[in-house]
């Protein structure tokens, strides 16, 4: 600061200033803008980014599940999922075990099932099939 008042007593009194605008306010209102509009562009673009990464995560641990899943000998097939009730919450997956098919296929074996479970009056998330062997009739 004692240099512009220096300055200004060895120019006779000559007062200046630092800072002379080269813009006027409607230019810098619209720099003003056009920087906000930049930020805010860039934000989006990180959250369209980060949403795609976010799917593409979910999308490759659910191939490494369902790899696994594939996995499994198929003559273990498990048992039927229980009928939800009101109380149970819709994302949670009943099983009771494994069941061991013996001689027929899954379809025969769902049907038996729900024979089973109709005749009896038992709801099939109660019931537990161990195995189920077809037996040839002679």
């Amino acid at each position: 600061m004692m240099d512009i008042i220096r300055y200004a007593s060895e120019n006779g009194g000559e007062t200046f200033t630092l800072f002379q605008p080269q813009m006027g306010t409607g230019d810098m209102l619209m720099n003003a803008g056009i920087v906000m509009l930049v930020v805010f562009g860039v934000l989006f673009l990180m959250y369209i980014l980060i949403s795609l990464s976010g799917k593409v995560i979910a999308g490759i641990s659910g191939q490494v599940i369902s790899a696994s899943k594939k996995e499994e000998p198929k003559a273990e097939v498990k048992a039927a999922p229980a009928a939800q009730t009101k109380a149970e919450d819709p994302g949670e997956e009943f099983s009771s075990g494994t069941l061991k098919l013996k001689g027929c296929d899954e379809k025969t074996a769902a049907m038996i099932m729900a024979i089973v479970s109709d005749n009896t009056g038992i709801p099939l998330s109660e019931l537990v099939f161990k195995s189920i062997k077809l037996v040839d009739e002679k």
